[in-house]
C-alpha cells in the first residue's frame, strides 16, 4: 500500500473539492497517483450523477455577469437539490466562476464544453455531483448583447439582464432598475406590439372563461363578482373601440345627470380606467407596458423616457422558481 501523506490528500481535496476521506481513499486506490485518483473521483461522480438524474434540482444560485465595456451579459443558474448546499460559500463561488466562463461563450453547449480548471464545465458538474452528493446542473443560461447591458441579481434566486440602445448618462442605473423590474415582474416580451393576434385571441377567450367560472362561485357565496373584460391587450383597442368607449362614458355621465361642462374633467379618468381594465395581459407580460415597480404612477416606458433618447432593446431572466 502506498504511503499517502496529508499534503497529498489536501492537494487532491483542493483540486476536486471532495471530502478528506474520499480523497484519501481515492489516493490509496490509485497507489498514490494523483491523476488516477482524480479520475477515480470523477468516475464516482458519474455513478452518483446517473443515480440522481431524475432528482429535482430546484435550489441553487442564480447570478449574472457583464463584460468590462457593458456590451454583453450572461445570466445563469447553478442548480442543486437543497437550500443547504445552495447557501454554501464554495457553491456560490463556483456559480460565479462558471458565470465568468459563460460570459465568453455564445451558447449553452459551448459553455458546457468550456474549460474549468483542466476539465470541461460539464465534467465539473458531474464531479461536483459526486463530491456534494446532490444533482448539480446548469438550470438556466441566457446571453444578451446590446450597445449597453446592465444586470440585477435578487437574493441569488433571480438574475436579470437589460439591453439599452445606447450608453446614455446614468445608463447603469437605468439598466439596473429595468433589470430589477424584469426580475420582480417576470415579463415575457418587450411590448404589447409583439403579441401575435392569434395568441391574444386565444388568451382572451381563456381568461374570460376563467373569470366567468370564478364569478359563478362568487355569486353562489353572495360575494362581489369580478369584472369580465372584453379585451386584455392594447393590441385589441382599435380607434373604433376607443371611440365607442368614450361614447359609452359620455352616455353614462349623461345618465348620472353630470353637467356637460365638467365632462372634460371626468372623461380622461374613465378612459384611463377602461384601458387599465382591458390591458391586463400587457401588465403581466409586456415589460414596457407594466407599471414601474418604483413608481406605479408611471409605466416602464415612461420611466425609460426620463433618461432621454434611449430605448430598451432586450432583456433576459433566469430564475430558480
Amino acid at each position: 500500500m502506498a504511503n499517502i501523506t496529508a499534503a497529498e490528500v489536501n492537494k487532491l481535496r483542493q483540486t476536486t473539492g471532495a471530502g478528506m476521506m474520499d480523497c484519501k481513499n481515492a489516493l490509496v486506490e490509485a497507489g498514490g497517483n494523483m491523476e488516477e485518483a482524480i479520475s477515480i473521483l470523477r468516475k464516482k461522480g458519474q455513478k452518483i450523477a446517473e443515480k440522481r438524474a431524475d432528482r429535482d434540482s430546484s435550489e441553487g444560485v442564480a447570478t449574472a455577469k457583464v463584460n468590462s465595456n457593458n456590451t454583453k451579459g450572461v445570466a445563469i443558474s447553478l442548480n442543486c437539490e437543497t437550500d443547504f448546499v445552495a447557501k454554501n460559500d464554495s457553491f456560490v463561488e463556483m456559480a460565479n466562476k462558471m458565470a465568468e466562463i459563460a460570459l465568453n461563450t455564445s451558447s449553452k453547449d459551448e459553455f458546457l464544453a468550456s474549460d474549468f480548471g483542466g476539465i470541461t464545465v460539464a465534467d465539473k458538474l458531474t464531479e461536483q455531483t459526486g463530491v456534494i452528493g446532490e444533482k448539480i446542473e446548469i438550470g438556466g443560461y441566457e446571453i444578451l448583447e446590446a450597445p449597453f447591458v446592465g444586470s440585477y441579481v435578487h437574493g441569488n434566486k433571480i438574475a436579470a439582464l437589460t439591453g439599452l440602445s445606447k450608453a446614455v448618462n446614468n445608463a447603469e442605473e437605468l439598466a439596473k432598475d429595468v433589470s430589477m423590474q424584469v426580475a420582480s415582474m417576470g415579463a415575457t416580451t418587450l411590448s404589447y406590439k409583439d403579441f401575435d393576434a392569434d395568441f391574444v385571441a386565444s388568451e382572451t377567450e381563456a381568461r374570460i372563461a376563467v373569470i366567468e367560472k370564478e364569478n359563478i362561485e362568487l355569486g353562489r357565496l353572495g360575494k362581489t363578482l369580478k369584472n369580465v373584460p372584453k379585451y386584455i391587450s392594447r393590441a385589441q383597442l382599435t380607434p373604433e373601440i376607443m371611440a365607442q368607449a368614450e361614447a359609452d362614458a359620455k352616455a353614462e355621465l349623461k345618465a348620472e345627470g353630470k353637467p356637460e361642462q365638467i365632462w372634460d374633467k371626468i372623461l380622461p379618468g374613465k378612459i384611463e380606467r377602461f384601458i387599465s381594465d382591458n390591458t391586463t395581459m400587457d401588465h403581466e407580460k409586456a415589460l414596457l407596458d407594466q407599471n414601474f415597480i418604483k413608481d406605479d404612477k408611471k409605466s416602464v416606458a415612461d420611466y425609460v423616457k426620463t433618461y432621454g433618447d434611449v430605448e430598451v432593446v432586450g432583456f433576459k431572466r433566469v430564475s430558480l422558481a
